[in-house]
């Protein structure tokens, strides 16, 4: 099963449309119903973008749907960058506008936005609730891109969470019970007696997922990309739209 991307896309030289599959803890299975989940795995016959070295423009500027180009440059970092490619910084704001930033990991996107999953009771959560929208930043240092987004958050459904949930390791889905995440901990040992508790709870059968741990989407009205050139002559294009049914509009941008 799979999901093509916007035939109208005509980016990067027209490529065939991209597909997403299904990623969870044990490898790739193409028979998941849940969409959100989907990644890319191949760019079927499109060529790959080769790392610039002169001061010339990229093909990459030429690009005019962010999606296709945002899964090129993530098919490039799953290749070449050495530890999670798929690691994101995540802003946020609390109630006074004091922003917040984290390190989350990228766990699918298609073309109603990226992915993550994380305890609606952490403060990433009550900030979420409280004001929906962030900000993600993508860097791989391997490449010198960088791809920035923001945008509107939703929460996914919870058919989505629950598959994605299933996929996690045994012991990552005991500490997600076991962890009151972002609260204060008296000792190390506290968790350790908390994992301990609901390792003894689940023992038998599957362990079903938190009902405070969800995913949140984030659906992109910008995105921007980022390419390292030398002298500080960097590439960089913006794309923004007014809602997630409007067309994009690019932009190049000085660096």
């Amino acid at each position: 099963m799979e999901l093509a991307a916007p035939a109208a896309a005509t980016g990067i030289g027209a490529a065939p449309p991209f597909h997403y599959h299904y990623i969870n803890a044990g490898g790739t299975t193409p028979d998941r119903p849940t969409p959100a989940l989907w990644v890319l795995r191949t760019m079927s016959d499109a060529a790959p973008i080769k790392h610039p070295t002169g001061l010339t423009g990229g093909d990459f500027t030429e690009a005019d749907e962010p999606l296709r180009l945002f899964a090129a440059w993530f098919a490039d970092a799953k290749q070449s960058e050495p530890v999670n490619p798929e690691a994101m910084a995540l802003a946020t704001v609390d109630a006074q506008g004091l922003p917040n930033a984290r390190m989350v990991l990228l766990k699918g996107f298609d073309e109603r936005g990226f992915v993550f999953y994380t305890s609606a009771e952490s403060i990433k959560g009550h900030e979420l609730a409280a004001a929906p929208k962030a900000a993600l930043t993508f860097y791989w240092k391997s490449l010198q891109r960088q791809v920035r987004v923001r945008g509107q958050v939703e929460t996914v459904a919870a058919a989505e969470a629950d598959a994605y949930f299933a996929s996690r390791s045994r012991m990552a889905q005991i500490g997600a019970w076991a962890s009151k995440q972002s609260s204060a901990l008296e000792s190390r040992l506290a968790f350790e007696k908390a994992i301990a508790r609901f390792t003894a709870k689940f023992a038998i059968g599957t362990v079903p997922r938190p009902p405070y741990w969800v995913g949140y989407r984030v659906a992109p009205q910008e995105i921007e990309f980022w390419q390292e050139r030398p002298f500080r002559l960097h590439d960089r294009v913006a794309f923004t739209r007014a809602s997630p049914t409007a067309p994009w509009i690019k932009t190049r941008l000085y660096p």
